[in-house]
């Protein structure tokens, strides 16, 4: 009886599969990179969702295996970056760096031998990160579908907190769309409470609410719309008494205000305290918006050295303003502050973006800090209260009595 034949096309086995891609694909052990990655080089977790909430190593990206293809551009747009993937076990990231060097052409790809499993063997520390509720991963599952953003960022506008200066027509948008994207804390500052002409644009408030605080107003909104959201309420006006102790309680201040001595006090408070101001003001049918990101970009003072005379500043309830406008100036705000907390795009640091709404028209201006501002040409230590007092008077200095 002859003896069986050899088939040529015969199927390559699992395990010769992987000791080939072994020969193409280098791996590090834990012990390698326990002290850190090399400069520059990203490190990639592939496991499932289910998989990186039980822990991860710190410092990793998370990138689904199912997902690597469509987001590791997002994470690692040079080609040449060095990367490391790790999975459970060692296995799934070779076949991952395969594909990477393979299909995508990156250039130096490592796999962690051993994966997670061989990590935590060797008694390295592993971080485990905050998982969502099913109520949140449903009402946050849109996020969760864009690589920009996904668990870690949903994560980092949970734990961010934002500080709005007024709850009147920028103040609305912004607060609701922040609340609805899951914010976790919105506090909110404004003394004033809600009028009949308010309605036309500030949406946050409604007819049964005359006469009640706007924090108040404010705050129900918000929690109808999610009960995720901490509301903190100020209901007075912010000024040099008290913003000192109310801005370092926030990540990221949202300037809703519509008068300049306030807006300057601000700007001395925030750069101070390295704190990013989204800035907006609204008029007629135009607006604009910026922002301040203490010494990455000029601050307000750099842009206005000093207020416009009041005839070319009025106010919109003395000059007017299109219903609609502080909704689209809010929500470019919002905007902004997501930018700012997730760490993804290009925000509007040293950037002045004029809106036309007439002509449908955005005009960006290049803004850059200027070498002799008064304020932050500074460093934070040598703006001093000792030095200059608690804060200048900018109610005389805007309106130019001193």
């Amino acid at each position: 009886m002859e003896g069986s034949v050899q088939n040529p096309n015969q199927s390559t086995t699992a395990a010769e599969l992987i000791a080939d891609i072994k020969l193409r694909v280098a791996e590090v052990a834990p012990a390698e990179i326990k002290d850190g990655l090399p400069e520059g080089a990203v490190l990639i977790d592939v496991r499932e969702d289910g998989e990186y909430a039980t822990g991860h190593i710190p410092s990793a990206h998370h990138i689904p295996r199912s997902y690597l293809e469509m987001r590791i551009e997002n994470i690692a747009p040079d080609r040449d970056t060095p990367l490391v993937l790790y999975c459970a076990g060692g296995v799934r990231s070779l076949y991952a760096a395969k594909t990477l060097v393979d299909d995508l052409g990156y250039t130096d790809v490592k796999s962690l031998n051993g994966g997670i499993t061989l990590w935590k063997d060797g008694g390295h520390p592993v971080e485990i990160p905050k998982t969502l509720t099913p109520v949140q991963a449903d009402r946050y599952s849109r996020h969760l579908l864009l690589s920009e953003v996904g668990l870690e960022g949903q994560q980092k506008l949970l734990d961010a907190k934002v500080l709005l200066l007024g709850a009147g027509g920028l103040g609305s948008p912004t607060a609701l769309y922040l609340a609805a994207a899951g914010v976790g804390t919105l506090g909110i500052i404004d003394g004033d409470v809600v009028d009949r002409s308010n309605l036309q644009r500030q949406v946050i408030h409604t007819e049964d609410r005359i006469g009640t605080l706007k924090v108040e107003s404010a705050a129900a909104s918000i929690n109808a719309l999610n009960p995720d959201v901490e509301v903190v309420q100020y209901p007075y006006r912010i000024g040099p008494d008290n913003i000192m102790d109310i801005l370092p309680n926030y990540d990221i201040v949202v300037d809703g205000l519509d008068n300049f001595p306030t807006r300057y006090l601000l700007n001395d408070a925030s750069v101070r305290l390295k704190i990013p101001v989204v800035s907006a003001s609204i008029l007629g049918f135009e607006g604009q918006i910026s922002v301040f990101s203490p010494y990455e970009g000029p601050c307000y003072r750099c842009l206005f050295p000093v207020p416009p005379p009041p005839e070319l500043a009025p106010s919109c309830g003395a000059n007017g303003v299109l219903g609609v406008l502080p909704g689209t100036m809010g929500l470019l705000q919002a905007t902004e502050v997501m930018k700012l907390i997730l760490g993804q795009g290009d925000t509007l640091v040293g950037r002045l973006l004029l809106y036309d709404a007439l002509a449908t028209s955005f005009t960006e201006l290049k803004i850059g800090r200027d070498p002799e501002c008064p304020i932050c040409s500074r460093s934070p230590d040598a703006i001093s209260d000792s030095e200059m007092g608690v804060f200048p008077d900018y109610d005389a200095f805007c309106d130019g009595s001193h």
